[in-house]
């Protein structure tokens, strides 16, 4: 654990001349402001530093702007992508008036639902591990106006582009659509650039497990990193978000995390790993258990996401873009049933027989939900159904390892717009109240927000529309 002290002394160490502080907003995004390092005292560890909230998606109105942000002096790191150096610090933010945490911080949610955890007598400590997946592109172009609706991507080592560019010579070693899982360099254009990105996350402390090309055969990417708890891993996820992109702009290429930018192939998902302990000792694993060596508590753990997975998906799968993935086929985890194999279930049960490394894997989410709430939420949902004792196998929810494909046997689906999933989620939100984790003002807030853009992109024209019905 660092204090204020250790941080100023390391400035000084490392000739730190600007501090940058960075915070989330309740869609999921990095903010940030600078100042220079002498400014940076013990006492604004304390007092905080006032910013515009009301400037800031799903924060304050703008006749109650003023907030405070706090740096938190064990998320410090030397920001490798500013020059003069910068300490990077990721913020709580606070209530100027009351002093007290602000309830729509998403990073507070967290660090509440640690806490809730903590208290009960199930456990005291919960892992995450997400596989966020991301594409590379050489060129994106889009706009959106009254006249003019268009997006186009570009990646060199597309199937589109076999028949040359005209700014290049032709040297073949294109990938057809779904043939990126692992063809090795020269059809691999990305592994000096993905070895670039795990090295710079290794070094800002981020364990990495490894990288590989994804399936998306237009650059799909996936960067593996450790597990680790959940405050920590959600600020891991947004630094490696902010590693990925700015090493890619340094190489003339731009990352996007948007679930299904590419027409035809694999989409990218986040999915996401998670076990319990207590007192250092796993609480998933069971060795007399059959079918997949889960215990009871992980049973119960999984009635409760399976459950609340329809609200969940309004956190989870956050956008409209999101459930152009989640449709059946190219391994898209529809189904709400847990297997130890199926991919296309909505809980995968990694096949271990190591206590340590028994988890469930919710494949769902994508890489823009926020993932502050959304391991708070799945966390809160897995401790409604051990509560409740919510067995999956009577409710309905598998196990289930048939082909999904060639069973023509209707079964429970996710829901299939983020409009659904909204009106799920304000359904179905108390099992998010408990412990005082979210509150009725954020969701409520977040609600409105993704309703806002929900109508947005119902109204505007699509081009494939003109394609479909402009000769009609």
């Amino acid at each position: 654990m660092l204090t204020p002290v250790d941080i100023l002394k390391q400035m000084k160490e490392r000739a730190v001349e600007v501090v940058d502080f960075k915070f989330v907003d309740l869609p999921g995004t990095w903010q940030h402001l600078s100042i220079p390092a002498n400014l940076l005292t013990e006492r604004l560890f304390e007092e905080g530093i006032g910013f515009d909230g009301s400037s800031i998606r799903g924060f304050q109105e703008v006749n109650e702007s003023d907030m405070l942000l706090k740096p938190d002096a064990n998320t410090a790191f030397i920001d490798p992508f500013m020059s003069p150096t910068t300490l990077s610090l990721i913020c709580n933010i606070f209530d100027p008036i009351t002093k007290r945490p602000y309830t729509r911080d998403p990073r507070y949610v967290a660090q509440k639902a640690e806490s809730y955890l903590r208290r009960t007598p199930i456990a005291d400590t919960a892992y995450f591990g997400p596989e966020a997946e991301f594409y590379i592109f050489d060129s994106v172009r889009y706009a959106s106006t009254d006249n003019l609706q268009y997006a186009e991507v570009d990646s060199v080592e597309a199937h589109w582009n076999s028949r040359g560019r005209a700014d290049k010579p032709n040297l073949g070693h294109f990938m057809q659509q779904r043939s990126g899982y692992f063809p090795v360099p020269p059809d691999d254009t990305y592994q000096n650039l993905r070895t670039e990105m795990m090295l710079h996350l290794k070094k800002l402390g981020i364990p990495v497990e490894g990288h590989h090309h994804e399936v998306g055969a237009p650059g799909q990417t996936e960067i593996r990193i450790h597990y680790g708890s959940l405050l920590e891993t959600a600020d891991r996820l947004l630094l490696y978000k902010y590693v990925t992109k700015n090493i890619a702009r340094q190489h003339g290429k731009t990352v996007t995390f948007m679930p299904k930018p590419v027409l035809g192939d694999n989409g990218s998902g986040m999915h996401t790993h998670q076990s319990l302990w207590k007192r250092g000792q796993p609480l998933f694993y069971d060795a007399s258990d059959e079918y997949a060596g889960i215990s009871r508590l992980a049973r119960y753990y999984i009635g409760g996401v399976l459950k609340h997975t329809p609200a969940i998906l309004a956190i989870a799968a956050p956008t409209t873009n999101s459930y152009k993935r989640l449709v059946p086929g190219f391994e898209a985890p529809v189904n709400l049933v847990f297997s130890k194999g199926n991919r296309s279930a909505a809980i995968r049960i990694p096949l271990t027989t190591n206590p340590e490394a028994k988890r469930i894997e919710f494949r769902p989410p994508d890489p823009t939900a926020n993932p502050y709430l959304l391991f708070s939420a799945l966390l809160l949902a897995g401790l409604d159904g051990i509560a409740q004792k919510i067995d999956p196998e009577p409710e309905g929810f598998g196990p289930d390892d048939r082909n999904f494909y060639k069973d023509d046997e209707n079964l429970g689906s996710v829901p299939r717009s983020l409009e659904e999933s909204l009106s799920a989620l304000e359904k179905d939100s108390d099992f998010l109240l408990v412990g005082d984790v979210f509150t009725s003002d954020l969701i409520k807030k977040y609600i409105e927000i993704k309703r806002e853009q929900a109508d947005l992109v119902r109204l505007c024209p699509a081009p494939v529309e003109f394609s479909l019905y402009f000769g009609g």
